[in-house]
């Protein structure tokens, strides 16, 4: 069973979200967070930005326009998911369909949160991000992305990638080794039989 649906591959709408600095507390205000799980905060999502006063949605902004709604793809700006370093918003962002952000740099806790929360995040020249067009493919296990005007590679640690493309999670991801582990075990024990000894009860 796995942690999340694996992403070897994504093909979809990318809303050009770019704006630097996108912190969590944007993506996800603290009062839209009603409790401790990982649903029920997709309406919250860019609260700020989505509603003007009665909750009703902002026209201008970008995911309530028809062709971006439910968008599997975002694109961001610098510094992207910086600011406290609360989970709800990959939790947000994955409720509501976001599967890749792809912007020029993330705040390191909301990259690794990403990745444990099956969003891939993609990091891509600035330049290159403006060029993209409104159909992107990442493909995780080539590291490229993909448009009609734009063909680029980008870097992705190895872990990461092996989770967010078989959908793993940390614990899994060491499983994979258990042959190993157990091998070093058998062998530890005749090398350090100190090592496991039982204490009497």
């Amino acid at each position: 069973m796995t942690a999340f649906p694996p992403v070897p591959r994504i093909s979809g709408i990318a809303a050009p979200l770019i704006r630097a600095n996108i912190d969590t507390d944007a993506i996800i205000p603290s009062r839209e967070i009603k409790g401790v799980g990982k649903t029920g905060l997709a309406d919250g999502l860019f609260a700020g930005w989505r509603y003007t006063a009665g909750r009703t949605p902002d026209p201008d902004f970008i995911l309530n326009e028809p062709r971006y709604a439910q968008a599997p793809i975002l694109l961001g700006g610098a510094n992207f998911g910086c600011g406290s370093s609360r989970e709800h918003a990959v939790w947000a962002l994955h409720e509501y369909g976001v599967r890749a952000v792809i912007a020029p740099s993330f705040a390191p806790i909301f990259e690794s949160n990403c990745v444990r929360n099956g969003i891939v995040p993609v990091v891509l020249d600035e330049a290159l991000i403006a060029r993209l067009g409104d159909i992107v493919t990442i493909d995780l296990i080539a590291q490229t992305v993909a448009s009609d005007a734009v063909s680029a590679r980008f870097d992705i640690d190895a872990d990461a990638r092996v989770m967010l493309s078989e959908g793993l999670d940390a614990i899994d991801l060491t499983l994979k080794h258990a042959r190993a582990i157990e091998q070093f075990l058998a062998s530890d024990k005749t090398d350090r039989p100190w090592i496991y000894l039982e204490l009497p009860a």
